[in-house]
């Protein structure tokens, strides 16, 4: 057992959690960090769903962690359009997203807005692509929350909704979410931890490893999800340490 308190920044899906089922000892992993005491939080690239709609789904796993211990990717694309010039969106999303950029003090429009921000949509539409498309021809700035081309059953994630704008348009959308470094500093910052303290827990050597290695962070990869131990060497760089899941972990 390592005697320093690390910061914990830890994925949910694959690592905590396959789709509404706790992975087993994922409950005893949380609980021994909270009686450690160790800064914890939850990040997670899905835009869909608020902290407290996190909250009470882990809960009804068995794992009770307050609001405050979950960040998505919507609150980090509101961390960071605060930090750009202009305070008007076109918004494709679920209400999570729409939420977290009227808390940030953003006016949502179809109206000349400055920004078209893509999250995670089940009524993703023509109309939709159309409005986006033009927008951002005309010089809005095209964000997206995460840059996930799929989830379970190949469900179509932000990538993809990013996909017929960008070929439209001919622009890339700047990606707040793993792997981005953007979204690691951010829930830093939620924190109020260092990269040099702190280590990052995923199942995702493309999101959630590659992230950590970016943003200069110690990592655990699992392999109770997305990357099994054999893929390991298409990847030019490593994780810290690799177990085959949370309740194995010993060394935070």
């Amino acid at each position: 057992m390592a005697t320093e308190l690390k910061s914990v920044i830890c994925d949910i899906d694959g690592v905590l959690m396959h789709d509404n089922q706790l992975i087993p000892g994922a409950d005893r992993f949380i609980k021994r960090l909270q009686e450690q005491g160790n800064p914890l939080v939850l990040l997670t690239n899905n835009p869909a769903q608020t902290a407290k709609d996190l909250a009470n789904r882990l809960a009804n796993s068995g794992i009770h962690l307050p609001d405050s211990a979950f960040y998505t990717s919507a609150m980090a694309t509101a961390h960071f359009l605060r930090h750009q010039c202009g305070n008007k969106a076109y918004v494709i999303g679920e209400g999570a997203l729409t939420h977290e950029l009227y808390q940030a003090g953003f006016t949502i429009t179809d109206i000349d807005p400055d920004f078209v921000v893509v999250g995670e949509t089940r009524s993703f539409n023509w109309d939709m692509i159309h409005r986006a498309a033009n927008f951002v021809a005309n010089g809005a700035r095209f964000i997206a929350t995460n840059p996930d081309t799929h989830g379970p059953s190949y469900s179509p994630a932000c990538s993809a909704l990013c996909a017929p704008i960008e070929r439209i348009t001919g622009k890339t959308p700047f990606y707040v979410g793993k792997p981005s470094s953007w979204i690691v500093r951010s829930a830093l910052d939620h924190l109020g931890s260092h990269s040099g303290d702190t280590v990052i827990v995923g199942d995702n050597m493309n999101t959630d490893i590659k992230a950590g290695v970016q943003a200069g962070l110690e990592s655990i990869l699992v392999l109770s999800g997305v990357t099994g131990i054999e893929e390991l060497e298409v990847y030019p760089f490593r994780p810290t340490h690799i177990f085959p899941c949370v309740a194995e972990i010993d060394v935070v």
